[in-house]
């Protein structure tokens, strides 16, 4: 098996051919060779070109958004304009989502997929800008020229390190760090480090598959638990991996997370493969989109925010039935899962209850996570049938019956 073959998400070839062009935007910037103006540009224009390679005609369902909510942003008053950005792009993103899925499409062309995706990570920061400027984190200068005005926003939402994936960054962070030159070997060797973390990732998965992980002799697909244990693990290597090279690109680029803004640290990738709780894994995974989905719903929702949450993460992802099944029941088993624990905790009083609670629990996790990651990987509605219809969905459904059964006795503890 080439390595090509192992790589999950179809956009990872860009992202490497970008890194000679983000490490050579750090350099210049560090060395003094671009103006703040300069700088703007350059990364506006690496987005588009990057957008028009990888996308080819399909870069227009980005860009025009990305103009739609340029324009709303300096049109619409600060107190409506996160409503106007956020029906922009949700609309326009559906459409998108429900026009491309109608169409018969070559499986083997992958631009429809990183434009979806592309599309998806414009509305995190298109979305995320207007609430700012809601809030009053950010203010727009009106008196601005029109270059002045317009170019920190479309480079903000079109820069090339961030267009095909990493974590969000505030539009505050973004202007921070490009104004400022960094310090280039410090960001390359972190960079460096993320690249060699990936590629470790990527030959864990490598020897799995080559190990007959993901073979399915013996057993009935993915009705085995096994093998839908073995496929959501190999899913989740390929998530780590995507995710540690788009922050070595923004790395590279001298636009790193914070410590503790990016979506996957070492501390992080521990927690999610070690945790007995499932409420750990879910705030842990992918942790600048959960952070953004707290914002723009949890927090601002009245009723039913965990809930909402997730019908609204399944909208944002696409619709299809196995994303609307499976983030419906992860908002269960979440619930589930913070009324299930303080009720055992409290009876694991000895040594050894305390250790078969946690090793009990952990499979537990595990196996809930595996049916839930693969139900929202599922294409066909037809292999989602094969999963809910299997004895997979056994422990869901005994962590849904508990949850009735606690939901009355005391309220839930975080």
């Amino acid at each position: 098996m080439h390595w090509a073959d192992l790589l999950l998400l179809p956009a990872a070839p860009y992202r490497l051919v970008a890194f000679p062009f983000a490490a050579l935007f750090h350099h210049l910037c560090a060395s003094g060779h671009l103006s703040l103006t300069a700088r703007y540009i350059f990364l506006l224009a690496g987005g588009c070109l990057l957008a028009t390679i990888a996308m080819g005609s399909y870069a227009v369902l980005l860009i025009v958004p990305a103009v739609g909510s340029v324009l709303v942003l300096l049109s619409v008053s600060p107190a409506h304009v996160h409503t106007w950005v956020f029906a922009l792009q949700m609309s326009w993103q559906t459409l998108c989502h429900l026009g491309l899925s109608s169409q018969q499409l070559d499986p083997q062309d992958a631009r429809p997929a990183i434009a979806l995706s592309a599309i998806m990570l414009l509305t995190q920061k298109a979305t995320s800008l207007a609430l700012d400027i809601h809030e009053g984190v950010v203010r727009l200068q009106p008196g601005q020229g029109l270059l002045q005005g317009t170019l920190p926003l479309c480079s903000y939402l079109l820069f090339f390190p961030a267009l095909l994936g990493g974590p969000l960054c505030s539009f505050s962070q973004f202007q921070a760090q490009a104004e400022s030159s960094g310090a280039l070997p410090r960001q390359l060797r972190a960079a460096g480090q993320r690249c060699l973390c990936a590629l470790a990732l990527q030959g864990l998965r490598a020897g799995l598959v080559a190990g007959g992980l993901a073979s399915s002799q013996g057993c009935a697909g993915l009705g085995c638990l096994p093998c839908l244990w073995a496929q959501a693990l190999l899913l989740r290597l390929a998530y780590y991996t995507h995710w540690v090279l788009d922050e070595a690109l923004l790395e590279a680029a001298g636009f790193g997370p914070e410590e503790g803004q990016g979506d996957l640290s070492l501390h992080d990738l521990w927690t999610l493969e070690t945790t007995h709780r499932l409420a750990v894994f879910t705030r842990t995974w992918n942790k600048s989109t959960s952070r953004w989905l707290r914002r723009l719903v949890f927090q601002r929702c009245p009723a039913q925010p965990l809930l909402a949450t997730f019908a609204f993460s399944a909208w944002w992802h696409g619709l299809r039935p196995g994303q609307v099944f499976g983030f419906l029941c992860w908002a269960v088993m979440v619930e589930a899962d913070y009324r299930i624990h303080p009720f055992l905790s409290i009876r694991a009083t000895s040594q050894g209850v305390k250790l078969l609670y946690h090793g009990t629990t952990w499979v537990f996790t595990q196996l809930i996570v595996a049916y839930i990651v693969v139900a929202v990987e599922t294409e066909s509605f037809s292999m989602l049938c094969l999963v809910w219809t299997s004895c997979n969905s056994i422990l869901p459904l005994s962590y849904g019956l508990a949850l009735l059964l606690l939901l009355a006795k005391k309220p839930k503890q975080n």
